[in-house]
């Protein structure tokens, strides 16, 4: 079967690849709105893209109208914003904060959500969240209809039981963050992992 996603299945680009690359992590991502409040939202268009420096992306999509989403605009704006990982606790109230509120509504307030500052930014992180990584924004690139915002990682929060401070490594035997399968509604966790040796 050969998909023309540019030409006769153009429309149906979005669910044949969200049901292709899968899993993909989650970033449920704060930012700061132009009154200071909180916006918080998900998005699995999102994975790292370096190291050296510390890169991650982030692609929100625009709204139904074409206007971009409260994410991209106060992370252009702001130039910050944090991206936090999901656990199974936090996977249905991520779910719910992906609903359209009305302007000025807060998802960190409706789901109850205890924030706590950030260390090198102004946007403050979930306090829940098993990982949380600070970022400020490199640079956002628009090709067609996709705004890929590229933030540097300023720091990294880790909920103590998922580090090995020996190691210096994240404990993959505790941590099971949540990550996006099928369009539109179906996800999975980290537990059935296996090993297998690299080649020197």
């Amino acid at each position: 079967m050969e998909l023309d996603i540019l030409g006769a299945q153009a429309d149906r680009a979005y669910p044949i690849l969200a049901s292709l690359v899968c899993p993909r992590p989650i970033a449920w991502v704060t930012t700061l709105n132009p009154d200071g409040s909180v916006n918080l939202a998900p998005f699995s268009f999102f994975n790292l893209v370096g190291t050296e420096p510390p890169l991650l992306m982030v692609c929100p999509g625009d709204r139904p109208d074409g206007t971009p989403k409260d994410t991209a605009l106060n992370a252009k704006e702001r130039g910050e914003f944090v991206v936090h990982l999901v656990d199974e606790p936090l996977g249905e109230a991520m779910n719910r904060s992906a609903a359209a509120l009305p302007h000025g509504a807060s998802e960190v307030s409706q789901e109850g959500l205890e924030l706590v500052p950030s260390s090198t930014i102004a946007t403050p992180r979930l306090a829940a969240a098993p990982a949380a990584l600070e970022c400020k924004v490199h640079s956002v690139q628009l090709i067609g209809e996709n705004r890929l915002i590229l933030g540097l990682i300023q720091r990294v929060h880790v909920r103590d039981d998922l580090f090995d401070p020996e190691k210096e490594r994240i404990r993959t035997d505790v941590y099971h963050p949540v990550g996006r399968m099928a369009s539109p509604n179906w996800y999975c966790t980290t537990r059935d992992q296996f090993e297998m040796i690299r080649p020197a």
